[in-house]
């Protein structure tokens, strides 16, 4: 291995320095949105839990979509819409979102906020464990994106349906796989942490995609995001 004892800093950074430098980039970079900006707010309001991604995460979804020419998009995980409305918000007028939530009362907040955004014909929320419902989905190699963002335990299954489903050069995000450092600490274990692991092993034997996995600090602590591509 390279020795990298070069890119180490004296100074040790914390979760303030990480907010603090996210917020100053969407200050430049991130233009407000009424729509976007009430969200979460919503979504505390009636109970659900700030796990939403982040601001520059949201931003960064929207830009795949424009990036890849998205028109068709699976989500699993859909809380209170926020990721949702960033990657709606980048799809062209005909473009479609199927995204999967298991709870009810987090599917009628999420179709409410879409109402608010004005962004409802571009979205089917499907209640119901997303096991049950991704098989149940048709059109093979027609997604173009899917962002999986659900409980960690089900990743496995979730990613072998995106994959069913995306195109060929079609990508896949998966969120939380780096959980501030614990999956690669072995006697780190829980559920969520297991869950990531053996996703990354069937990855590592699968040959019809390419991934990585990029780390990532800010308003949402130490975590990352898998990025796949399905050849």
């Amino acid at each position: 291995m390279a020795d990298l004892t070069q890119y180490r800093r004296h100074e040790d950074t914390k979760y303030d320095d990480w907010l603090r430098s996210d917020q100053y980039h969407n200050s430049f970079l991130v233009k407000p949105d009424p729509a976007l900006d009430s969200v979460n707010e919503v979504g505390a309001q009636n109970g659900l839990p700030p796990i939403a991604v982040s601001t520059a995460q949201g931003k960064f979804l929207s830009l795949l979509v424009m990036s890849v020419g998205a028109k068709k998009i699976i989500e699993v995980g859909t809380l209170a819409g926020y990721s949702t409305i960033w990657m709606a918000k980048a799809l062209p007028d005909d473009g479609k979102i199927i995204t999967f939530e298991l709870e009810e009362k987090h599917a009628q907040v999420a179709r409410e906020n879409l109402n608010k955004a004005n962004l409802s014909h571009k979205v089917d929320v499907i209640v119901g464990p997303a096991a049950e419902s991704l098989p149940k989905i048709t059109g093979d190699g027609t997604f173009d994106l899917a962002f999986i963002d659900a409980d960690k335990e089900g990743n496995l299954e979730y990613f072998k349906q995106a994959k069913r489903l995306v195109r060929s050069k079609g990508v896949i995000i998966v969120d939380n796989v780096v959980r501030n450092g614990k999956v690669a600490v072995p006697e780190a274990t829980n559920s969520s942490i297991e869950g990531v692991r053996r996703l990354l092993e069937h990855i590592k034997g699968d040959t019809e995609v390419e991934a990585t996995t990029l780390a990532t600090v800010g308003e949402k602590g130490y975590d990352g995001l898998l990025y796949a591509v399905k050849l």
